[in-house]
């Protein structure tokens, strides 16, 4: 091989292993590139579901974005955004105040064990009673039942008095309510269900779709506002009762009444004084 060819081989050496570094270069420059733009996405990706997540954590439940909602007031009620709700005979001359939570275990033991005896007295005319529903007891599990479940009595008492308090005695009774730890009031098929153990409101479309609609949730919102401003009044706990700005209670340690005869004679001595 003469000098000049093997000169020339080497020049052309030379030249492919120049242009191989270059066609490397660029591929390793592409694929820093590709790595810094992903890079970009992930950062952007992560700073937007942080963002949303703080805009999560700050933005108001459902619930608590309907205290200062528009009130729809079921029928039957009366008062400052309907939440008075007093049920009985006018010639009675007393009210008995009863405070309830709907998921409260212990109103569920009262209904069972006294309530027959409530809705006789009623019926005799011996007091009416104002009802004060409370939510307490969503606020120590972050539950909403009580709430929903206020809701749906709203939306009973729509439909009348007595289908209120029939279904209210239908939600504490032992067939249906819930261990407290258990938010089974939250499912609106639930409450729907104990409803149609209730003639009035059985298969009614009208109480289901405002079940359904949540019409009376803002209702119960400020019927829960009602109860917390009772607590200034001394009423801290469900059941309670109170006649005449009395607490009327047994015993040492200032209990509800939790049998018909305990409640019997606190009540037929509140309607003496």
């Amino acid at each position: 091989m003469s000098k000049r060819n093997s000169q020339s081989s080497k020049t052309a050496a030379r030249e492919r292993l120049r242009a191989e570094r270059e066609r490397q270069a660029k591929r390793d420059k592409a694929r820093r590139q590709v790595i810094v733009a992903a890079s970009v996405v992930a950062v952007l990706a992560a700073a937007g579901g942080i963002g949303y997540a703080v805009v999560q954590m700050n933005k108001p439940s459902y619930w608590e974005g309907l205290k200062d909602a528009k009130v729809v007031a079921p029928a039957n009620a009366t008062g400052d955004k309907g939440t008075t709700v007093v049920i009985g005979k006018d010639t009675a001359k007393k009210t008995l105040k009863v405070y309830e939570d709907p998921r409260c275990p212990v109103c569920s033991e009262f209904e069972q064990s006294v309530g027959a005896t409530v809705k006789k007295d009623i019926d005799d005319g011996k007091f009416k009673i104002q009802f004060i529903g409370a939510t307490f007891i969503d606020n120590h599990d972050n539950g909403v039942g009580s709430k929903n479940a206020l809701s749906a009595l709203g939306a009973a008492l729509n439909i009348s008095p007595e289908a209120f308090l029939e279904y209210k005695s239908a939600l504490y009774s032992a067939k249906f309510h819930p261990d407290e730890n258990t938010d089974s009031f939250k499912d609106d098929s639930y409450l729907i269900k104990v409803a149609d153990t209730v003639p009035a409101l059985k298969n009614n479309t009208k109480f289901q779709d405002a079940v359904k609609k949540g019409t009376y949730d803002a209702w119960a919102m400020a019927m829960s506002k009602t109860f917390d401003a009772a607590a200034k009044q001394g009423v801290r706990g469900t059941p309670s009762f109170v006649m005449d700005g009395k607490k009327l209670t047994v015993g040492s340690q200032g209990n509800p009444p939790m049998s018909p005869a305990d409640f019997t004679r606190v009540v037929d001595e509140a309607l003496k004084g």
